[in-house]
């Protein structure tokens, strides 16, 4: 069965770190491209990051960039966000999304395959 799951979500408070976790299991990772997702209560789905099949190639949202950072495993088939410097703003359920693909419509949801259950990110004092 075809799986990614994330993790590593949870309580922090602005200005603090995580890093969520995206694992892959019935199918190797090596072969997509993955894409980090956001969808706060009452908005859009909302992509984040992407990080090519590679490794080599990466795309930040505006609102993320220098602050987080995508990278990945192969040999763990696991991709990892390294979120920075949190702000109230960052709060929502966070996605990993995996496309066969990799290219400039990375911010579109319709382009991805697999998808995982999500996990709850709250920034809050």
């Amino acid at each position: 069965q075809l799986q990614l799951v994330e993790s590593g979500g949870g309580l922090v408070q602005p200005g603090g770190s995580l890093r969520l976790s995206c694992a892959a299991s019935g199918f190797t990772l090596s072969y997509y491209a993955i894409g980090w997702f956001r969808q706060a209560p009452g908005k859009e789905r909302e992509g984040v990051s992407c990080i090519s099949n590679s490794g080599r190639s990466t795309n930040y949202a505006d609102s993320v960039k220098g602050r987080f950072t995508i990278s990945r495993d192969n040999a763990k088939n696991t991709v990892y966000l390294q979120m920075d410097s949190l702000k109230p703003e960052d709060t929502a359920v966070y996605y990993c999304a995996a496309d066969i693909s990799y290219g400039s419509r990375w911010k579109s949801p319709y382009e991805y395959d697999y998808w995982g259950q999500g996990t709850q990110v709250t920034v809050s004092s």
